[in-house]
């Protein structure tokens, strides 16, 4: 999957926005405890969705070879119970958080979404919202 440095940019762009109203809205946002327990999403019971433009920020940033295949229910990311891509993580890893306000995150959610979305439309990219598993396993299959 060739990456477009404008497409990178414009997901940072959005991954900032997602940041700073999370920050500046963290009594709603929640605090993270950095636990870990919601990225094994078997055991957390919830499926983390991802959007082309997010794997492809992700591919540019670590390297398309260090895309790693998910094989169980847990985010192959998380290692020693840390997240090893925090900085790059995808939008509803920033949104989520276990003790976060549910209507909050919905909202902040699909202003995402329609942010990703346009991107693909923007770009001529196709529009999948794929669980994880599925993305990162199909990205590392090509």
């Amino acid at each position: 999957m060739k990456t477009n440095r404008r497409i990178v940019n414009k997901v940072r762009e959005i991954y900032g926005r997602l940041d700073s109203q999370t920050r500046d809205q963290a009594n709603l946002a929640g605090v993270c405890r950095a636990c870990g327990k919601c990225c094994d999403f078997g055991e957390f019971d919830h499926r983390l969705f991802v959007t082309p433009p997010e794997l492809m920020y992700l591919s540019a940033k670590m390297g398309a070879e260090n895309i790693m295949p998910m094989p169980t229910s847990r985010c192959p990311y998380n290692i020693d119970g840390k997240c090893t891509v925090y900085e790059h993580r995808f939008a509803g890893c920033r949104i989520f958080c276990c003790k976060g306000d549910a209507d909050f995150q919905s909202k902040l959610s699909e202003s995402a979404l329609e942010e990703l979305k346009a991107l693909c439309t923007e770009f001529e990219i196709p529009y999948h919202y794929t669980d994880l598993a599925g993305a990162l396993n199909s990205f590392a299959r090509a």
